[in-house]
């Protein structure tokens, strides 16, 4: 089954669903270097620098795209213009980009859909806005679901919970989000352990593993990867290095003596993760986060591994670049289980 990615980043979402078994045709983005990150991994799937409010781009998409049938959408669209314009101005131009995926959505009629958001999104303006987007995919002619999924169920790990629509065309079957997997989470050393700890070094771009995976995560983020990219530590400043030796595992900027990191004080200022538990959130930044037993912020490939991006999914750019791009990116292996989810349903209605 062929899919397209609107405001697909990276590709995290899409980089699921094609471990799932589906085929990337096309990434649509408006950021140029993520996008290039998007074509070196998804296996010939096309980037394409559009703009999505635009209603030709459906007709661009389809021209790259070869005319193949587009049988699932995925999206990531951002929702600020609703905060601004409120439930009664649901068509206002600042919502042009999520409204954006309705058009799509009218205009392919794929057999489902998928899209992701911020949890916010649920309760905004006491639900309206959730309420109004079930209605018009409703009216598109799709059995369209909604619900708050936390990655660390899925076995991610990151406690990172993300707001899901999963739409399947009425012709076809009712939506039902996977099962979590039930078992206990994969914590911050499981997931990153076995990287070199960039203590002495700040390793290369292209570099190599100095030690043999121990968890089963480590050996599936691994496969047949034999080059370790993208784990250069960042050179920090003895006075940041003497506040981060300060905080315990699992500690925060209340965990610092009066007066120290003074600052950072707001909620996740100095945050060191713990070893044992999985990740906070990965953010699109790089100051406040830390290693769970180095004194330093984690390297683009330990937080690419707190998202389940595999080792052999590069990151192209900048490290400011590099970052923006996995913290803004779906976690593949939730893609990976949503994607699952949705091949039952359509194969099942055949």
């Amino acid at each position: 089954m062929n899919i397209i990615d609107l405001f697909a980043g990276c590709g995290g979402l899409s980089r699921g669903f094609m471990n799932a078994d589906f085929e990337i045709l096309a990434g649509v983005d408006n950021d140029k270097m993520a996008l290039a990150t998007f074509e070196l991994n998804h296996n010939g799937a096309i980037a394409l620098n559009l703009d999505l409010s635009n209603r030709e781009t459906l007709e661009k998409i389809n021209a790259a795209a070869n005319q193949k049938a587009i049988d699932v959408i995925i999206a990531g669209p951002p929702c600020q213009g609703f905060s601004l314009t409120g439930p009664r101005d649901f068509d206002d131009a600042r919502n042009s980009l999520y409204l954006a995926v309705f058009h799509a959505v009218g205009f392919y009629q794929p057999k489902a859909f998928i899209i992701e958001n911020v949890p916010g999104m649920a309760t905004l303006y006491k639900g309206a806005i959730k309420s109004e987007i079930l209605k018009r995919f409703d009216l598109l002619g799709y059995n369209i679901v909604s619900e708050v999924l936390c990655a660390a169920d899925y076995g991610v790990p990151q406690m990172r919970k993300r707001l899901i629509f999963m739409g399947i065309h009425k012709k076809i079957g009712f939506p039902k989000f996977p099962e979590p997997l039930g078992k206990s989470y994969v914590t911050c050393r499981q997931a990153i352990g076995d990287l070199p700890p960039r203590t002495v070094e700040i390793g290369l771009e292209e570099d190599v593993y100095t030690t043999e995976p121990f968890t089963e995560y480590q050996r599936k983020m691994r496969h047949d990867c034999t080059v370790l990219y993208n784990h250069v530590a960042t050179r920090h400043k003895q006075f940041v290095i003497d506040v981060i030796s300060q905080v315990p595992e699992g500690g925060n900027h209340k965990s610092l003596p009066k007066g120290v990191g003074k600052s950072r004080k707001f909620n996740e200022a100095w945050t060191r993760y713990h070893g044992d538990k999985p990740s906070k959130t990965i953010d699109t930044g790089h100051r406040n986060h830390f290693h769970y037993e180095y004194n330093r912020v984690p390297t683009i490939r330990e937080n690419a591994r707190l998202q389940s991006f595999s080792d052999d999914f590069i990151f192209l750019g900048t490290k400011t670049q590099q970052n923006r791009q996995v913290g803004n990116a779906v976690p593949p292996l939730l893609g990976y289980y949503l994607g699952k989810e949705l091949r039952k349903i359509i194969r099942g209605a055949k």
